[in-house]
């Protein structure tokens, strides 16, 4: 079964970015990734900014970013099940440490790199 991972991600001082947290989904040989602006809450829907792709080792990573990007400290981890992926709306089952359910991204534009987080249920 495919890993996920959530970490807080807290750029240096003087950074451009601010506190985010990195939600990333095992795809293959790579993470499908997201910035989420805010902590991952049942029934809110928060912004999420499409990332690149990242290497599988963020899955067991936690520690100093390299180029000075930061400090990522793991929020959850877990397994999940691809329910839906289509170029405008993505649905997952978690099975997290915190957090368990539905999860929707959703995008009004295909080309758009902002989505919308929504964690439908949590048992």
């Amino acid at each position: 079964m495919p890993r996920f991972v959530i970490l807080r991600h807290e750029p240096p001082a003087g950074s451009q970015r601010r506190l985010h947290w990195d939600l990333m989904f095992e795809s293959g040989d790579v993470l499908r990734a997201w910035a989420l602006a805010e902590a991952p809450a049942a029934g809110r829907s928060i912004a999420a900014e499409a990332l690149a792709d990242h290497r599988t080792a963020y899955l067991d990573y936690e520690g100093p970013i390299s180029g000075n990007r930061g400090t990522a400290t793991r929020w959850d981890a877990g397994t999940f099940q691809w329910e839906r992926d289509t170029p405008r709306e993505i649905v997952v089952r978690l099975n997290g440490q915190v957090l368990s359910g539905h999860v929707m991204l959703n995008r009004a534009d295909e080309d758009s790199p902002t989505w919308q987080f929504v964690l439908q249920s949590a048992d």
